[in-house]
């Protein structure tokens, strides 16, 4: 009996126990041998190993060796799935980003291809804009009275110090070739209605080699970078004006002249100083209105001006001569350092009659009126400078004009360089005997009409007429008339 069961021991150890040796795979992978389970007598198997083999079902064998793959092979614990910032949703994002300033936008912005269309979202650059530019409102003093302007956030200029919203302006000089040579230092001298800027340098290029002039407003990207002054760091140009260079002499109009310079004017207030001797560069002015100043300097791009806004007519059907009247006029007259005249002319108006030549006649100061006679301070001189030397081209000055409809609202706006011309006729007034000065500016929108009688006693200038002409296709486009 001993013998036989320790035969039958013998006989069982002489075999594997099922699950361990029957597959081939649990050794290879090196896998613990599960625990032996003592087998009864129906576990005992032949020595002979093929009878075994093929008496074994394959499918069993299958099923044992795949289930001890799923548990050994298989991880009990998952790895957990790749949660980051990138999988939430663009809404989340674009309101994290709107924490962020100017510098940490653009450096997520390079992140990827979704991070820079979110970075790039009008609402959050709005929010960053609008906190650093703040539209501010200016008022104008002028004989004890006050007159609110609307200017759109541009007239706010004159209230902060220079340079303080990091806006300025830069002109660009190209030649024949392509080269662009830019001039950034500059002088700049605010008026109630206007900043004249007066760019001059050792280093001009060489006159007869330019072809184009381009005038940008220039504002930092980062609005940190206003704070600190710095040019180093990205910035962004918006185109104001362009003019020819070529034949500069001969296309345009000579203003003025002293001992040292000629004054060429080209059209939206630019004023180029040429040196006599050389017939080069000297400086470079112009004179620019604030209205809609700050969105033409800001808004508009390096290739494309500024666009201003569509008017929509407010349409009256009660008043017959509507558009005709209650008109206000705000006249400064400067030559940059010094200001000669700075008055207003309210209720101004044009009778149907006086329509004539597709033009409306608003009269501020009448021939016949001497009780509205104006003297200048000083005499009208428009003042330069370079790194050496300075003058004052005389009979020159900068008009500034703005024109109110009846509601308040800017109708005609310009600042330019004119010049005085001595007339050939003799005052007719019986209370002015002197020579008689005319002053003429013309666009597209209308004319204006100066006439000055020097007095010599006094010495000084008093403006014994002032007209303005409007264009009846601006005043019809403004107000949905047919004049």
């Amino acid at each position: 009996m001993a013998t036989g069961c320790g035969g039958h021991l013998r006989q069982c150890g002489a075999e594997p126990a099922v699950g361990v040796a029957a597959f081939p795979g649990a050794s290879e992978v090196g896998l613990p041998s599960p625990p032996f389970t003592p087998a009864g007598p129906s576990a005992v198997r032949p020595r002979n190993r093929s009878k075994s083999s093929a008496a074994r079902p394959q499918g069993v064998s299958r099923a044992v060796h795949a289930g001890i793959k799923s548990l050994y092979l298989t991880p009990s614990i998952k790895p957990e799935s790749n949660l980051g910032i990138e999988s939430m949703p663009s809404e989340m994002l674009i309101k994290v980003f709107s924490y962020l300033d100017a510098a940490s936008l653009l450096a997520v912005g390079c992140v990827n291809r979704h991070f820079y269309h979110l970075a790039n979202d009008n609402g959050i650059w709005l929010k960053i804009y609008s906190s650093c530019f703040q539209p501010k409102k200016t008022i104008w003093k002028m004989k004890s009275e006050q007159t609110e302007t609307v200017s759109l956030g541009c007239a706010a200029l004159h209230d902060r110090e220079p340079g303080a919203s990091g806006l300025s302006w830069i002109i660009v000089l190209k030649d024949k070739i392509g080269k662009e040579h830019v001039m950034e230092e500059a002088n700049l001298s605010f008026k109630d209605t206007s900043v004249t800027i007066l760019w001059h340098s050792t280093d001009w290029p060489c006159l007869d080699i330019l072809s184009t002039l381009k005038l940008f407003g220039v504002i930092p990207l980062l609005p940190d970078q206003s704070r600190a002054g710095s040019k180093n760091g990205p910035r962004h140009r918006s185109l104001i004006a362009e003019y020819r260079l070529a034949n500069l002499t001969e296309k345009s109009v000579e203003v003025g002249a002293d001992k040292l310079v000629r004054l060429f004017y080209l059209n939206s207030g630019l004023v180029v100083g040429l040196w006599k001797v050389k017939n080069e560069i000297a400086f470079v002015m112009t004179s620019l209105h604030y209205h809609q100043l700050f969105e033409r300097s800001t808004l508009g791009s390096a290739t494309v001006k500024y666009a201003l806004p569509p008017h929509k007519p407010l349409l009256d059907d009660v008043d017959p001569e509507y558009g005709l009247h209650d008109y206000s006029l705000h006249l400064d007259m400067h030559g940059r350092s010094c200001t000669y005249l700075c008055g207003t002319f309210k209720s101004l108006f044009c009778r149907k009659d006086d329509i004539a030549d597709e033009y409306l006649k608003l009269t501020a100061v009448s021939l016949k009126d001497n009780t509205k006679h104006l003297p200048l301070i000083g005499t009208p001189g428009l003042s330069w400078e370079t790194n050496v030397f300075k003058g004052n081209v005389k009979d020159c000055y900068v008009m500034d004009v703005t024109l109110l409809d009846e509601i308040g609202k800017p109708f005609w706006c310009f600042s330019a360089p004119v010049c005085m011309d001595l007339s050939s006729k003799a005052s007719g007034l019986y209370d002015y005997m002197g020579h008689i000065y005319t002053t003429d500016y013309a666009d597209s929108e209308g004319k204006v009409y100066v006439e000055l009688v020097w007095l010599e006693e006094t010495k000084e200038y008093f403006i014994v007429n002032l007209v303005l002409y409007l264009s009846t296709k601006k005043v019809n486009d403004w107000f949905g008339t047919n004049y």
